[in-house]
């Protein structure tokens, strides 16, 4: 049996399900594997400021350019994976909605500005992932005060956005493309 997932989340509507402006938009591709859970984004390039300190784990990524992977189980366990287009990410993994287990998830990350693009690739060590991954949602976010913007793979209810809904993210075979999830994927603590 093929031990690996293949999944393509297309970023192109805002949180509430309306449509994105044409030229906002995100695509993340993830492989989970035995060896854990690869990454790439490729998105449009807003030209936010930067976080201030070096590239690398940043805390408070969201209040900057970014976008976001999460990856859950049937338990509501999930991993919570932002890539900004200047190197900065953040990766936490939650036992329960907003109930932060472990915030030294360690992650190999690149990111690169071409342009009106950028493209970022990460890798999360299976250790790190939570047992029996079975849904993911993406989001993007970018703009300064009023004008910040939150685009989704799959919108999420609610007056505001709220992406730490793990019983909303998409099952995966319910996304267009996505390979048969993985078998054995285990969490070693």
């Amino acid at each position: 049996m093929d031990s690996t997932t293949k999944l393509r989340l297309i970023l192109d509507r805002l949180w509430d399900g309306s449509i994105a402006n044409e030229g906002e938009w995100a695509e993340v591709t993830m492989t989970l594997s035995p060896a854990g859970l690869s990454v790439g984004v490729t998105a449009s390039f807003h030209d936010d400021p930067a976080p201030e300190q070096t590239p690398g784990p940043t805390d408070e990524l969201w209040n900057y350019e970014v976008v976001e992977l999460f990856v859950a189980n049937e338990s509501g366990e999930y991993l919570e994976l932002e890539l900004g287009p200047h190197g900065h990410y953040l990766a936490l993994l939650f036992s329960g909605v907003r109930e932060v287990e472990r915030r030294d998830v360690v992650i190999d990350c690149r990111a690169t500005i071409n342009g009106a693009l950028w493209k970022a690739t990460a890798h999360v060590d299976q250790i790190y992932l939570p047992h029996g991954i079975s849904r993911a949602n993406a989001y993007a976010i970018h703009g300064q005060g009023g004008s910040r913007r939150f685009l989704a793979a799959y919108p999420v209810p609610g007056e505001r956005p709220d992406f730490h809904q793990p019983h909303r993210f998409r099952l995966f075979e319910e996304i267009p493309g996505a390979t048969p999830p993985v078998s054995g994927n285990d969490r070693s603590s």
